[in-house]
């Protein structure tokens, strides 16, 4: 029980850490004008609070250490990715925070299983391996649903929430001269957008 007490206490320094610098990173935003980056601090501040709404409305208790890497990537994904742009400061910002998004999900993946097992409500109790594989479904899920979601935002509201700023090639049937349904493969050599390369 103390040991549970001391997670939870260096969560909610963490937690209070963390929940500070965004503060402080939406009023530098709203100084600066910024209201996009500001209304992202804001977002993300809701997102913190969802762990304890769990918590109190659904009887939902996520253990301190996942609730506070939870945080931790919420803030290296809005805070320091999109605010602070690292997404392209640092070329693998992305990948790191992808891979760990799939680590992340499949952790919450296997928490929801050992819910259900220790519930009293259900009388199934799952086997090691079922509960591996719906870890790994869930992941796998969560990461297809962000990657609908960041095309979706990219395409009806021009937001490059994908960074695809890197074209190597272009593959279209718009480009063949006979107007046969045969895509035509152009290795992109340099791209002008409005006269500029």
């Amino acid at each position: 029980m103390k040991a549970n007490s001391g997670l939870k206490k260096n969560r909610t320094k963490i937690q209070m850490v963390l929940t500070a610098l965004v503060i402080l990173s939406v009023v530098r935003q709203f100084f600066l004008g910024n209201y996009h980056n500001m209304f992202l601090g804001i977002l993300t501040l809701i997102l913190f609070m969802v762990p304890q709404f769990l918590d109190r409305k659904l009887n939902v208790t996520i253990p301190p250490g996942l609730e506070t890497v939870i945080l931790i990537f919420i803030f290296s994904a809005e805070i320091l990715g999109e605010i602070n742009a690292f997404y392209v400061k640092i070329p693998i910002w992305d990948t790191i925070l992808h891979t760990t998004n799939g680590f992340l999900m499949a952790a919450i993946g296997f928490a929801l299983i050992d819910l259900f097992n220790r519930s009293d409500r259900f009388s199934i109790k799952m086997s090691p391996y079922f509960v591996a594989f719906f870890a790994f479904c869930f992941s796998m899920t969560v990461g297809v649903m962000w990657e609908f979601f960041e095309f979706s935002m990219d395409w009806f509201f021009g937001m490059d929430m994908q960074k695809d700023w890197i074209v190597p090639a272009i593959n279209s049937v718009k480009l063949n001269p006979t107007g046969a349904n045969v895509p035509i493969h152009v290795d992109v050599q340099s791209l002008a957008v409005n006269g500029e390369t």
